[in-house]
């Protein structure tokens, strides 16, 4: 089986939250066991991206992970990837959401895991549990 990793679980690795380090790392390991780990190009560059980071470092730490990157990203995750932003932007305008914004990059991370029949480990359930009920998520 394999798990898709979305950012915030690496970012929480990262983190001085020790609670949530603990719990992510935890996940981590348990996913490891019951196969690959895998990240979507996107997350990849959020992650080089985060306070204090750089291509050098994530490189490294996900090497020592064991976590592999998928550079590709096809018509079709785009496409859901799309159709899925469109349809958050309308609940968000029905409900006149004044919650934190989501960007685009959520919306590939949660097609790639779907399209792809992976699982996906998020600290944000409530998200793809909307945006893509048919995927599988784990959480730390």
């Amino acid at each position: 089986m394999t798990t898709a990793i979305d950012t915030n679980v690496i970012v929480a690795l990262w983190g001085v939250d020790v609670s949530l380090n603990t719990r992510a790392q935890s996940a981590l390991e348990d996913a490891l066991e019951q196969g690959r780990l895998v990240i979507a190009a996107p997350v990849f560059a959020e992650l080089i991206a985060a306070p204090g980071q750089n291509q050098t470092f994530v490189n490294s730490f996900l090497r020592g992970s064991g976590i592999n990157i998928d550079w590709v990203l096809d018509e079709n995750m785009w496409r859901t990837a799309g159709e899925a932003f469109q349809a958050y932007a309308a609940r968000r305008r029905r409900q006149r959401d004044l919650g934190p914004r989501r960007i685009l990059a959520d919306f590939l991370i949660g097609a790639h895991a779907l399209l792809r029949g992976y699982r996906l480990l998020t600290l944000d359930n409530n998200l793809y549990r909307a945006a893509f009920p048919r995927l599988t998520l784990v959480s730390p």
